[in-house]
């Protein structure tokens, strides 16, 4: 009886010394769960979740211990003002490394926040080059940026659409960005800005900006911001009668764009995304994993996120630390195989691997051109 008490002690003891060399690290997510785009932030928030239960499945160690991730997830509802405040909660909750946030309004004012405290932020989706030029030695991002992404609309519309243009913003850090962007595009492709619009991404009626665009009769309307925009934008130019292609960056790439734009879309709209389509991305099976798991479809920066929290792990893997001072170092020289292909950063905290895709509505869905 003495030897089984023993042995049962001995056990318990083993079992614990095992438990408390098990280390927790948390991971952040912050992106807008609530409000009108609440479906592209749970889609972040899903991409950087199942890289983390991979990360979990497959088995980390660090420092000679074993590390189980924990996403902690924060809703900034697209705000500036409450993505600060979420993201001083979370560096408060002491997380090792951030991914998010998903627009660049609420991504640059928080990267302050996160700089300032040491902790390592990768944005999945915020594309407005400024994020990347403030100097900020822990800021990153997994996607290509306005400048790449204005460039290829601009030159697309002007060479391939028509050589007049109107241009219409809903005047968020990203939107009007974009625009600027593909304003210099146009024009340094011999096409003409017939006007230059602005609304607000809480809108719905935009009779007054197409009534007076449509007087200028232009070859293309381009339209910066969200789909939870575009896509009644797009009803409203029908019903106006205005005769036009419509473009639209990454924020209105989606399934949900065209849902909301319903008969109103035909082959006269086009988008682009920051990044190749989801059937060329390097991992093949990573849509079917994220159905699996989340039964739901893939919007559009899911991978970008799983790469984005993949990156935060891999450093710390390389630094064998999970120190963000440590392991920074690490995390600037990082390059592996991500599910979307090459990850790596250059000196400013950008992709290195970039990459824009132009699209056209084709029999319901947003096909890649070639």
């Amino acid at each position: 009886m003495k030897k089984t008490l023993i042995a049962v002690a001995v056990l318990g003891l083993m079992a614990g010394t095992v438990q408390a060399q098990e280390v927790v690290v948390k991971i952040g997510h912050v992106g807008p769960l609530t409000g009108n785009i609440a479906h592209l932030g749970k889609d972040n928030e899903n991409g950087a979740r199942l890289a983390v239960e991979e990360y979990n499945a497959k088995g980390v160690s660090i420092g000679g211990k074993k590390v189980k991730f924990e996403l902690i997830g924060e809703d900034d509802a697209a705000d500036p003002k409450t993505g600060n405040i979420v993201a001083q909660r979370i560096v408060d909750a002491g997380v090792k490394g951030v991914v998010g946030h998903l627009n660049s309004g609420t991504t640059i004012p928080a990267s302050r926040i996160y700089n300032s405290a040491g902790i390592p932020m990768i944005s999945p989706s915020s594309t407005n080059v400024t994020l990347t030029q403030q100097g900020f030695p822990y800021i990153f991002r997994t996607m290509a940026n306005d400048a790449q992404q204005g460039s290829v609309i601009g030159k697309y519309a002007a060479t391939k659409l028509g050589k007049k243009v109107a241009i219409i913003d809903d005047r968020t850090a990203y939107g009007q960005g974009l625009a600027d962007e593909v304003e210099k595009g146009v024009k340094a492709n011999g096409g003409t800005v017939s006007s230059r619009e602005f609304t607000n991404n809480q809108a719905t009626d935009f009779s007054a900006i197409l009534t007076k665009i449509k007087a200028q009769n232009p070859d293309v309307i381009v339209y910066t911001g969200m789909d939870a925009q575009g896509g009644p934008m797009l009803k409203q130019i029908k019903q106006l009668g205005i005769k036009t292609r419509f473009v639209t960056g990454d924020g209105g790439c989606t399934p949900e764009f065209i849902k909301l734009a319903g008969d109103s879309i035909s082959d006269a709209a086009y988008c682009t995304q920051a990044g190749l389509p989801l059937d060329q991305i390097a991992d093949k099976g990573f849509k079917d994993r994220f159905k699996k798991r989340f039964g739901a479809d893939v919007q559009i920066y899911a991978p970008y996120a799983y790469d984005a929290a993949a990156a935060l792990i891999e450093g710390m893997k390389a630094a064998n630390s999970s120190d963000p001072a440590k392991y920074l170092p690490a995390l600037k020289k990082v390059q592996f195989k991500g599910v979307t292909g090459e990850v790596a950063f250059d000196d400013k905290g950008d992709t290195k691997f970039g990459a824009i895709t132009m699209y056209q509505f084709k029999a319901g869905n947003w096909v890649a051109l070639k």
